[in-house]
């Protein structure tokens, strides 16, 4: 007979990006599934607004506003995760930012500033604040950081972003391999193109880009946040744990071609 337990039972999840798109979409799904949420983004007013619905649905979820690319910010969000909930087992490191139709050599250098910051000194940020918590606690933890096709091709969006994005895969290699000893697993998603307000604002800049976005994945649509989140809490969960240090597809297929 199937379990009936929530795949996050007992767990204490940190999730970035969440006020909005993929990361929002988790922290609903992820507190379906019995995890306590710690939900990190800028925008206050809207994580709390998630945290609500979470908390009115009987889960339990907390708020810390906040920038992935400052490291204090981050240290304050796992240091609050370990205050309320005495633990953290998994993080979702989601947050992220992109650009496009400017072309590499009119693209201005706080554009690609601001793009690595929040792409890959994020998640270097949060990987640090959090692989030092589970090993404090001696959690056999689980991470999982947003990449996306980006990550693997060029896309047609702003080379620092694809930059960006390979970066992150690397970085999700090398800490799978240097913390596997200590139980924790590291993973990434190899995103496709998504319905969030990310990708609504690219598309706004540059709407000829939707149909190469859609038409490359094998779908030919745009993914549902929901469905990313899926693949996530997945990863977060005891139901991948032999899986680590992988760039796990969610692209309709775009990558198969």
């Amino acid at each position: 007979m199937a379990s009936t337990t929530p795949l996050l039972h007992g767990k204490t999840v940190m999730i970035t990006g969440a006020s909005s798109g993929i990361g929002a979409a988790a922290a609903h799904a992820f507190a379906a599934e019995g995890a306590a949420v710690v939900l990190m983004a800028r925008r206050e007013d809207r994580l709390e607004h998630h945290a609500r619905l979470i908390r009115e649905s009987g889960g339990a979820a907390l708020c810390v506003a906040g920038d992935v690319t400052d490291g204090g910010d981050v240290q304050r969000a796992v240091d609050r995760a370990l205050d309320s909930f005495g633990r953290l087992d998994a993080a979702f490191n989601n947050a992220g930012w992109a650009s496009s139709g400017t072309p590499l050599h009119r693209t201005d250098d706080s554009e690609y500033d601001r793009i690595m910051d929040v792409n890959v000194r994020g998640v270097w940020n949060c990987l640090r604040a959090q692989i030092t918590a589970m090993l404090d606690t001696g959690t056999r933890g689980a991470i999982v950081n947003t990449s996306s096709v980006a990550g693997l091709r060029a896309t047609g969006t702003a080379a620092p972003y694809i930059a960006a994005k390979h970066a992150v895969l690397g970085l999700t290699r090398a800490a799978a391999d240097e913390y596997g000893p200590h139980g924790i697993r590291v993973n990434a998603l190899v995103v496709g193109s998504t319905h969030t307000e990310l990708m609504d604002e690219v598309l706004t800049r540059t709407p000829s880009l939707y149909e190469p976005f859609t038409s490359r994945a094998i779908q030919r649509r745009l993914a549902d946040p929901s469905e990313v989140a899926q693949a996530a809490l997945w990863l977060c969960s005891d139901r991948s744990s032999f899986t680590t240090g992988a760039a796990v597809p969610v692209d309709g297929g775009w990558t198969a071609r």
